[in-house]
């Protein structure tokens, strides 16, 4: 999933959404022997600098409330982005995790008729039709993370690749019992919230990539991303299967509660690849023990989404892409972090 080039720290943050459109043009040069540069028709927006002051915007911004570390950096990166851009006013509503307030808090950034939404639904299907509300009334919406069912809801959709963490997941637990020489692996699965478009794809994932292995799922359950219900679903997976080969857990914030369960039944004899790429994973792969990777998808996804929702409110495009508007869905690379690259990763994680 990755071809090992790890981005500094400035580019995550700040230029996330540029590197993961992909098909950067970076450069301009002619296929004539003479020479002659590329005729302007074709660099788009190249050699611009977005960065400098435009038209001011009002940026609306909902996102669910922090039941977690990952929620929280969400919110954290979103207000750090905006306060870079002296032409952007930052106009959030309460973070909240009851969808009808959700919804109430998105119609009143609707009414007070913001530029632009950057939106996290609690749940996009809920949260479709106000979404479609704000579009319909000439107000862009940037879909952060959770994505919504009709595509007419949103002008662009900025996320992980779910199905991508899924996969990397699954690459790396397949080679390593592979390459132990293990036939027929008790493989366990720990997921987020089981309802979520999100979840089920990381599950397809993992399940896709397991199988070019020739391995499968022997059991798995879901731990609403929280730190007591992943420990009580690891515990109650521990006693069900007497041995195991490699666990997954899809979130490194339950995933607290997870290696809790482990260490308490003294477990040692798998190891575990978690997701999400927290500070605290990141420290205990450092450590060494049962939990040996992590997938990375970053929060500062937020922080992309507020670029590119201030250049669409601007009409502005990504200065690297020759097109001359915002893609419609930017979806972030999932890298493996091991312990071989953790230092590297380490100053990326967010605290669970």
């Amino acid at each position: 999933m990755s071809d090992n080039r790890i981005p500094s720290r400035r580019g995550l943050l700040f230029g996330g959404a540029a590197i993961a459109a992909g098909g950067l043009a970076t450069g301009c040069t002619s296929n004539s022997d003479k020479g002659d540069p590329t005729p302007a028709a074709q660099t788009g927006a190249l050699g611009g600098d977005n960065d400098k002051p435009g038209k001011k915007v009002t940026i609306g911004f909902s996102a669910p409330a922090a039941d977690h570390g990952w929620i929280a950096a969400i919110t954290k990166n979103a207000q750090a982005q905006a306060k870079r851009y002296s032409d952007v006013t930052f106009k959030p509503v309460e973070p909240t995790n009851d969808i009808n307030q959700q919804i109430s808090a998105v119609e009143s950034l609707i009414s007070a008729k913001v530029d632009v939404l950057v939106l996290q639904p609690n749940d996009g299907e809920q949260l479709n039709q106000v979404a479609r509300k704000a579009m319909d009334a000439g107000i862009p919406v940037v879909n952060l993370d959770r994505v919504f069912p009709d595509k007419l809801s949103y002008r662009t959709w900025i996320g992980g690749d779910n199905y991508g963490l899924g996969v990397a997941a699954g690459n790396h637990i397949g080679k390593r019992l592979k390459d132990k020489g293990v036939a027929k692996p008790v493989i366990v699965e720990v997921q987020g919230i089981a309802t979520l478009p999100l979840t089920q794809e990381r599950s397809k994932g993992f399940a896709d990539a397991l199988k070019a292995f020739g391995f499968t799922v022997t059991a798995k359950q879901d731990a609403k991303f929280t730190v007591e219900t992943g420990n009580q679903v690891a515990a109650n997976l521990l006693q069900a299967h007497k041995k195991i080969d490699a666990l997954w857990n899809h979130d490194d914030d339950q995933g607290v509660g997870v290696l809790a369960a482990i260490k308490q039944a003294g477990r040692t004899e798998f190891f575990m690849v978690g997701g999400a790429g927290s500070a605290n994973a990141m420290r205990e792969i450092k450590a060494g023990g049962v939990l040996e990777a992590t997938i990375t998808y970053s929060p500062t996804m937020a922080g992309s989404a507020i670029r590119v929702a201030r250049l669409i409110a601007q009409d502005k495009g990504l200065a690297d892409l020759v097109e001359r508007q915002v893609p419609q869905s930017i979806a972030l690379a999932s890298e493996t972090v091991t312990k071989e690259n953790v230092d590297a990763y380490l100053p990326l994680g967010f605290e669970s």
